[in-house]
């Protein structure tokens, strides 16, 4: 039996709570009353009201310090005028024995925040048992080679990636990810989180700020009903292995808070890169897929490729097993990387790898250089012939070709087309099929419709075309200022190849020199060779930035090319194309 004032107390506590409620709801629910329209904001303070509705009526069945368990439920009867009587009892206002039978299994309408019916209320079991979570979004799952929702319908995912949180903090608010969701049509964010780098989480970063940044894009992406991918932003360290302890830790972190979110994404490695093999990828994968499974059942991992995610061919040679709901990553960049690289992609698909593109740009491999627009289009119509995700680098206004805001840009939401680099509207007239420019009064319209994320063939791909007979100039790989000589640099590689090298683009980014090379190697000889190696000097000290269709090793101003398995034979007379890289070094290097 409970004293007198345990059950004052109580009563107190039930009627301060339904004050507070009535209040909050009326506040919410006032933006649309009236006969007015509802309006994006008072949509969501609608459905927070609801949530906070839900929420409530979980909480009333808890633990109370001191009082025990709060048996009774506040029904929608009380809100709408019945006072609570001195006399309820402890068994609760039916006076049933059994009080779970009268908890209501609805919001205040019957219906959840998206109008559909409240599946039955069960507690997750190490994992997602809901099919459809926060924000109405599906749990996906992958099936064959590509995405799948819980009614086992095809989905694609198309949107964008943060540059570096650590950077570029200020693009992870909601107004931002509404904007992209609302009016481009995205259905998908990255957020990229680096960990080498300055501010990087492996090194002289601030780790709680970061993972307060991701917890935002997640709450942010939830209220906005987007996929979010939670990204492990290697690059500089190369091999994933280098943080293998600190990448199990984060990610045993968030997979414990975010299992029972369908719309989360877990990307385990960025791009591993600078001799690391495949083996060593697998190997890091395996334990950090193993160390979210304990908590996350089933969410989509991805799963980064060598060579900068490029060398699918050897993890659809080796893939991962015994471990469900995998993906593997194919990152390109249209001026740099071309049809042997999407042979690369289909042959994947083709062997039956789930392929995943996190990350891509329209310009060169370094994310600046010029456009390539009619690679950028092939890209596009392969991936959505296959049915591949693909998110977009990159949101910021860093001043470079891949960013989607001017460096003038100085928003952080609401952007207008005169805010958008012209890989912003590329992108924008991708994702929404109209023009940018073509936008009233210079702001940006919602288009008709949204993303949508169901089907491999919408239309979209057919958008952010050039029209025939529209000036070609900025589809060149050269900007100004850029690589204008393309005049070829033919050397001897001895054993009878000789290697043609021409400067396809060159630019400056913090004061040092970009050069971009494309390689033909070709056999002057009279029997066939089964591997080449090259040998260029760029006379200073340099770094690799990217390298495609062959094996790298710089050695200060060296940097040595060796031939890969499905290109190391070249025919008597034959020729090897498509071989290049990207370098740097100071003022003046070259070949």
């Amino acid at each position: 039996m409970r004293s007198e004032g345990e059950k004052r107390n109580r009563r107190r506590w039930k009627r301060r709570s339904v004050f507070f409620l009535v209040l909050l709801l009326f506040l919410n629910v006032t933006a649309v009353g009236c006969g007015q329209e509802e309006t994006v904001t008072s949509r969501r303070e609608r459905e927070k009201a609801e949530k906070i509705w839900s929420l409530f009526q979980d909480l009333s069945k808890k633990e109370i310090p001191g009082q025990g368990i709060l048996e009774q439920d506040i029904s929608e009867e009380d809100i709408s005028g019945k006072e609570i009587s001195e006399e309820d009892t402890p068994e609760g206002i039916s006076g049933k024995e059994n009080p779970e039978e009268d908890i209501p299994q609805k919001g205040i309408s019957g219906q959840n925040a998206q109008g559909k019916d409240n599946p039955e209320l069960e507690t997750p079991q190490n994992g997602r048992d809901r099919e459809e979570g926060e924000g109405g979004l599906p749990a996906l799952s992958v099936k064959g080679t590509g995405l799948v929702d819980s009614d086992g319908n095809p989905v694609v995912l198309r949107g964008i990636s943060t540059h570096g949180l650590a950077w570029y903090p200020e693009y992870v608010n909601e107004d931002c990810f509404a904007q992209l969701k609302e009016e481009w049509g995205a259905d998908v964010i990255r957020l990229a989180m680096y960990t080498a780098e300055s501010g990087g989480y492996c090194t002289d970063g601030d780790k709680e700020n970061l993972k307060a940044l991701i917890r935002d894009g997640v709450a942010y992406a939830t209220e906005c009903g987007l996929y979010v991918i939670i990204d492990w932003h290697i690059l500089s360290d190369g091999n994933p292995n280098a943080h293998l302890e600190e990448a199990k830790a984060f990610f045993d972190e968030m997979s414990e808070e975010y299992a029972d979110s369908t719309n989360v994404i877990y990307e385990v490695c960025n791009e591993p890169n600078g001799g690391t093999s495949w083996s060593d990828v697998k190997s890091y994968a395996e334990q950090v897929i193993d160390v979210i499974r304990e908590n996350d059942s089933d969410g989509v991992i991805l799963v980064g490729t060598p060579n900068w995610c490029q060398y699918l061919d050897q993890a659809a040679a080796d893939p991962i097993t015994d471990r469900e709901n995998i993906m593997y990553t194919l990152h390109f960049y249209a001026a740099t990387h071309r049809e042997s690289l999407r042979k690369t992609l289909a042959d994947a698909v083709d062997a039956g790898l789930p392929v995943f593109v996190s990350e891509y740009g329209i310009c060169d491999a370094s994310g600046n250089g010029g456009i390539d627009r009619d690679e950028a289009d092939q890209w596009i119509d392969t991936l959505e012939q296959y049915g591949i995700s693909y998110v977009a680098w990159n949101l910021s206004n860093k001043a470079e070709t891949s960013a989607l805001l001017k460096s003038s840009c100085s928003r952080t939401s609401g952007f207008g087309a005169e805010d958008l680099s012209e890989t912003g509207k590329w992108l924008y007239e991708l994702l929404t099929g109209e023009s940018a420019d073509g936008a009233g009064n210079s702001r940006m319209e919602k288009p008709e419709g949204g993303g949508d994320t169901k089907g491999a063939d919408d239309g979209r791909k057919q958008s952010g075309r050039q029209d025939e007979g529209q000036d070609q100039g900025e589809n060149s790989r050269t900007e100004e200022g850029g690589a204008q000589d393309r005049t070829a640099v033919v050397l001897n590689g001895g054993n009878g190849l000789q290697i043609s090298a021409v400067l396809a683009n060159s630019w400056e980014q913090d004061g040092r020199d970009c050069l971009q090379y494309t390689l033909t190697i070709t056999n002057t000889g009279d029997t066939a060779c089964s591997g080449w190696t090259v040998e260029l000097d760029f006379g200073c000290d340099i770094t690799l930035s990217d390298g495609w269709n062959g094996s790298y090793q710089v050695s200060g101003s060296r940097l040595t090319i060796s031939s890969v398995d499905y290109n190391g034979e070249i025919a008597a007379g034959g020729s090897v194309e498509d071989v290049g890289f990207i370098v740097s070094g100071e003022k003046g290097v070259g070949l």
